[in-house]
């Protein structure tokens, strides 16, 4: 696991502490070797943490000749299927790394290699014989990679802090970004929260040469259900993908272990784990002792029955949240308002006391349908065959229901799900897990540009079918919130403690297998995730199946009335709202005290707003320019082609 960097400089002039300026920032992601490589046109920076051959695979690596430099993020898990058919080919290979043979594969086959390369990865190639510089990211965007145009040169980075290393880069804020982040709590791509930088799609590659831009999909993900599939089918071919992926994610050269939640995804990424390894596993969780939500008991029987090392914090307010969440701002990068981060970040910094590499469940839920929101979706297309205004004063009677501090109560799921219906289109889906309604934004937000959510559902996704709109839901979230919001999450906070996170679950074989099933092998009524449940059924105790999913989350509503209203309120003071000129003060105050009062539980939108002006604050981001409308056509200065 790395990070990379770096930029071009047409003119041939450069400033040599530039590149080392944007490589240093890097240095939590690849603190075991951190190197540089400088021509008249282009510098690359790169920093290493070493998984694979601690001896060798230091990089920028360069070809023999010296015409190719590679910088590279990221694990290729069939690295060494690749390098004995290049072998075949008559390739010779000097190190043990999946670093070369990602080279020789470019050098052999150019673009066509990132298809066959299997894993996470975010990487820029430079050939100097063709003065030309390539970017590509893996399928689902398990690894991030940024980008800015500046006249006809590029800058890249796994993080915003390297292109932020430029000083005559304007860091200003893009309201496009703020409206997205506002309404689904995190940014989607290739938007961001920074105008003129922007996020390379997943599965994409983009080139440069000369000056010149194009972009271009390697891999696009085809929903086609295969209606007559047998379940039982299905199950074999997901066991053998399953087992498989988790052989391949295994392979390591420093100290292993796994992501442990106690529910199904987790306990059945650590069920292969153990018939794949000899040796004794470990474990890691996060626990919320006293508190409702708590998985510790199911943790610990299934830590039981497999015998792991197993390891636990508990979050609680007894540990210094509030340092924590203002070192989030900087690790963050680019804000999201997830506040499942605070027990990553924790999660990640256990685990890297015992181990280089954990192994994760993400993604389960994106291909399975494991979300109640999928849920949502269907109750809200019943429930708009009700009058709105019949659904509107049943929601005015849930204002007298006192609110919950639990995480997620019942009382906030009715009231979310009568708000939610009265939306338009799909709007209501990006709700369930979103805070502010474009409506909302409207009352309180000083500067709009016309940017909506519904625009992301334009971009070939599955339409509605005689069966629902499960699938274009699934393809939704695994675009976007599994890419922007989940796997950023794990990025940052893993990569801010020097641990590299894999998730089993991303495969893309895995994920073309999802596509293909029916939808009643995702969702049958009541019950979700059915292909994934049927095959752990004779493996997994019924207490972690039928269990309902949890999360990994704070008590928001709860925290910000106690342990973390000082930091609330100090971050969100008058002063700084009025120096920020984005929203209404007025609007502000009265969201805190309607939370502090009881009358509503705010708590995600106001940790979404706590995280927003902690981020500005230390990133020194300009707020004050209106935007414009021509804001919304982001990406029009690349040429894409399909």
């Amino acid at each position: 696991m790395c990070g990379i960097t770096g930029f071009t400089h047409r003119s041939g002039a450069f400033d040599p502490a530039r590149i080392s300026a944007a490589t240093n920032a890097l240095i939590h992601r690849g603190p075991d070797q951190q190197g540089t490589y400088e021509s008249a046109q282009v510098s690359l920076g790169a920093v290493r943490l070493k998984i694979i051959d601690l001896q060798a695979g230091d990089q920028p690596m360069i070809s023999e000749d010296g015409h190719t430099v590679l910088v590279f993020n990221g694990e290729i898990y069939n690295h060494r299927e690749l390098r004995a058919e290049l072998e075949s080919r008559g390739e010779k290979f000097k190190t043990s790394s999946d670093t070369e043979v990602v080279l020789r594969a470019f050098l052999r086959w150019d673009k066509d290699c990132f298809a066959r390369l299997r894993g996470m990865f975010a990487l820029a190639i430079w050939s100097q014989d063709r003065n030309r510089l390539v970017l590509a990211r893996d399928r689902l965007g398990i690894k991030p990679l940024y980008f800015h145009r500046s006249g006809d040169d590029l800058y890249f980075g796994s993080e915003l802090k390297t292109i932020f290393a430029h000083p005559e880069f304007k860091r200003e804020l893009d309201f496009t970004g703020l409206h997205y982040y506002l309404s689904l709590n995190y940014v989607p791509c290739p938007h961001t929260l920074v105008r003129g930088i922007e996020k390379l799609p997943p599965g994409h590659l983009l080139e440069w040469q000369d000056g010149d831009v194009e972009m271009e999909a390697y891999w696009r993900l085809r929903f086609d259900p295969q209606k007559h599939k047998s379940l039982e089918g299905a199950q074999d071919e997901l066991d053998s993908l399953l087992r498989e992926s988790v052989r391949d994610h295994l392979i390591a050269d420093v100290p292993l272990g796994i992501w442990l939640s106690g529910g199904v995804d987790s306990s059945a990424i650590l069920h292969y784990t153990r018939e794949l390894c000899a040796s004794r596993v470990k474990t890691f969780s996060i626990s919320f002792a006293g508190r409702n939500f708590d998985e510790t008991s199911y943790i610990r029987n299934i830590a039981e029955r497999y015998e792991t090392e197993h390891h636990e914090l508990d979050v609680s307010p007894s540990l210094d949240l509030p340092s924590a969440i203002e070192e989030l701002a900087y690790y963050s990068d680019e804000p999201f308002a997830d506040a499942g981060a605070l027990p990553v970040w924790f999660l990640a910094a256990l685990s890297r006391k015992h181990v280089t590499v954990a192994l994760s469940g993400e993604g389960a839920d994106e291909l399975f349908g494991g979300y109640v929101t999928y849920a949502a979706d269907r109750y809200a297309a019943r429930a708009q065959s009700i009058a709105s205004p019949i659904r509107r004063g049943l929601l005015s009677l849930l204002q007298y229901w006192p609110v919950s501090d639990d995480k997620i109560s019942l009382e906030y799921k009715l009231k979310r799900f009568l708000e939610g219906s009265l939306l338009p289109g799909d709007e209501s889906h990006t709700y369930w897990n979103g805070t502010f309604s474009a409506q909302q934004q409207d009352e309180f937000v000083l500067h709009r540009n016309g940017a909506g959510v519904n625009d992301l559902f334009d971009r070939d996704l599955p339409p509605r079918d005689e069966n629902g709109s499960l699938n274009r839901y699934l393809a939704f979230d695994q675009r976007y919130y599994l890419a922007d919001d989940i796997l950023q999450k794990v990025d940052r906070m893993s990569m801010a403690h020097s641990l590299e996170v894999r998730p089993p679950f991303l495969d893309h074989r895995i994920v073309e297998f999802a596509a293909r099933l029916p939808e009643k092998m995702k969702i049958d009524g009541r019950q979700h995730k059915v292909v994934l449940k049927r095959l752990m059924r004779d493996k997994l105790p019924s207490s972690v199946l039928q269990r309902r999913k949890t999360g990994l989350d704070i008590p928001t509503h709860d925290w910000l009335r106690g342990t973390l209203r000082p930091l609330l309120m100090d971050t969100l003071s008058a002063a700084a709202i009025d120096e920020t000129n984005l929203f209404r003060r007025e609007h502000i105050e009265f969201f805190i005290k309607q939370h502090m009062e009881r009358r509503v539980n705010l708590g995600y939108h106001l940790w979404g707003l706590l995280i927003l002006f902690l981020w500005i604050k230390h990133w020194n981001i300009q707020t004050a320019s209106a935007p414009s409308v021509m804001e919304t056509k982001l990406g029009a200065r690349v040429f894409t082609r399909a």
